[in-house]
């Protein structure tokens, strides 16, 4: 008897103990091959159509394709469709719409006994998921490593797709490796010759281990169907870290099935490429400088925000690329990447975690790079311009990198070229981001900054506890529309601060109420 034929319920007739053995055998039959000839065969037995449908990743398996749209809306909207049949599988939902003539004996014992099935498939795939995961996380630490080559060439050698076609309907099985099911797709020759590029995210937050397992479902039956990419996900010091490796086209499922997830489960999220495989670590602690700029609001941010300035545009190009040169001369572009992750994600501790070094790696380096560029750079100005001259155009980008001629040596971090900041333009940016700022949420936001944001210190300057500086610095939050957790927004409203400032914003001139709160100095 065929698997994948009709049925034998055309003729209207009881249905009996014979026809659900029949069933049963069937569906076993396809269970053994895969979840798509599963569903297949379901719909098949129903002469309608069927949809296993994931809350995150949408239609998983669908029968015909066409009825995947119709399989996830009934998932969510059961009323809706009453003539469905709809049971929980292996934490999603199975979805059959038998044709009119199907008993409703019969659709309903295919409809247990498939989910039965997917049931049983899915604790194997669990069985398996450990060490699996276990793998993902290894090739994402030889990526990171630059074992570039032998993260394709093992990816090539396990990575099959495998595309079964169960009568007259298409399903493409997932691609398997060496321990079993996993979640890239494609084939050797794609592996070793088109995975060519990288995008990273990096999410964080206190239910990883339960978005890891949803990721994990999601994005594998999602990619089934495209041989363009592999994607590889693992945990790696409390984050969950997703590498999509493709071959320069980033078609974006991961960054919705990323970006569902960080809502659903409450993560912050950082994104960043795509890059070339070689660049894979610029790309991690890219994605994380800018997950430090995400918030709930916004909890995926690419790294090609962070630090996106309103203030570089305005700026004269030329003098502004000149300066940037010369004052960055004599950086290496390793250390170039060092300071503009430890800015972005702004403190030593973060850029460690998101560089893999230690926290006293990173203080070393800075204070020979601080050496190097004769600055002081635990001044908030000096980080302020520092991160303006990172951000300069270059040659490629419109800036002319030619140095001034008869330059002598680099120019000083902490002094600006002369007009570059007193433009009309410039001015007109300024006041409009800080200039409705009432005096003493102008001076503690400015003292704030000078102190690295740090809420103590500038409290005790201020002669104002520790919550009235925090309820101040929510006010300016909302009145200047920013959020002050991002350390280039920071940057930048220092500079505004300062380009809009009639006198010193010194805390002596703070206006006092007196009381125990605001003390007289």
């Amino acid at each position: 008897m065929s698997t994948t034929g009709t049925t034998d319920h055309e003729a209207a007739g009881p249905w009996g103990a014979r026809d659900g053995r029949e069933a049963a055998g069937r569906l076993l039959r396809a269970a053994t091959r895969s979840g798509a000839h599963l569903v297949a065969e379901a719909a098949a037995l129903v002469q309608g159509w069927a949809v296993l449908a994931d809350p995150i990743a949408g239609a998983v398996y669908s029968t015909p394709a066409s009825a995947a749209a119709d399989g996830v809306h009934a998932a969510a909207a059961p009323q809706e469709h009453p003539y469905c049949v709809q049971l929980p599988a292996a934490g999603a939902i199975l979805v059959l719409a038998p044709a009119p003539t199907t008993p409703a004996e019969h659709t309903g014992h295919v409809a247990a006994t498939t989910a039965a099935l997917l049931e049983v498939r899915g604790q194997r795939a669990a069985e398996l998921r450990g060490e699996q995961m276990r793998l993902h996380t290894t090739l994402i630490r030889l990526l990171l490593a630059g074992h570039t080559s032998v993260v394709t060439e093992t990816l090539g050698r396990n990575t099959t797709t495998a595309t079964e076609t169960p009568g007259r309907d298409t399903a493409t099985a997932t691609a398997t490796t060496g321990t079993g099911t996993g979640t890239g797709t494609g084939t050797g020759s794609l592996c070793g010759n088109r995975l060519t590029h990288v995008t990273v995210y990096r999410l964080a937050g206190v239910d990883i281990p339960a978005a890891h397992q949803v990721l994990w479902r999601a994005v594998r039956p999602s990619l089934d169907p495209y041989a363009d990419a592999c994607t590889l996900l693992g945990r790696l010091d409390g984050e969950l870290v997703v590498a999509e490796l493709h071959h320069g086209g980033d078609d974006g499922r991961v960054l919705r099935l990323v970006s569902r997830v960080s809502e659903r489960h409450r993560l912050l999220a950082g994104m960043a490429g795509p890059l070339p495989l070689a660049e894979m670590p610029t790309a991690h602690s890219g994605a994380a400088a800018a997950r430090h700029s995400a918030t709930p609001d916004r909890r995926i941010v690419p790294a090609d925000a962070v630090g996106s300035s309103r203030l570089a545009p305005l700026l004269p190009t030329v003098p502004y690329a000149r300066w940037a040169q010369s004052v960055l001369r004599p950086l290496a572009p390793a250390h170039r990447h060092l300071l503009l992750v430890w800015l972005r994600t702004g403190s030593k501790p973060r850029a460690a975690a998101a560089l893999g070094l230690s926290a006293g790696t990173v203080r070393a380096r800075i204070r020979e790079l601080a050496r190097l560029l004769g600055a002081d750079l635990e001044d908030a100005t000096a980080q302020a311009h520092l991160l303006l001259a990172l951000r300069a155009p270059g040659p490629d980008d419109g800036g002319n990198a030619a140095l001034p001629p008869g330059l002598s040596g680099p120019d000083r971090l902490e002094a600006l070229p002369d007009g570059l900041l007193d433009t009309e333009a410039v001015r007109s940016w300024a006041y409009g981001l800080v200039g409705g700022l009432e005096p003493h949420l102008r001076i503690a936001l400015a003292c704030w900054l000078r102190h690295h944001a740090r809420t103590a210190p500038a409290a005790a300057e201020l002669h104002v506890h520790r919550t009235t500086l925090t309820s101040w610095l929510g006010r300016c939050a909302e009145h200047l529309a920013q959020n002050l957790a991002d350390a280039t927004v920071r940057a930048e409203l220092h500079l505004a601060l300062r380009a809009t400032r009639n006198g010193p914003d010194d805390p002596a001139a703070l206006p006092r109420r007196g009381g125990r709160t605001y003390r007289r100095l």
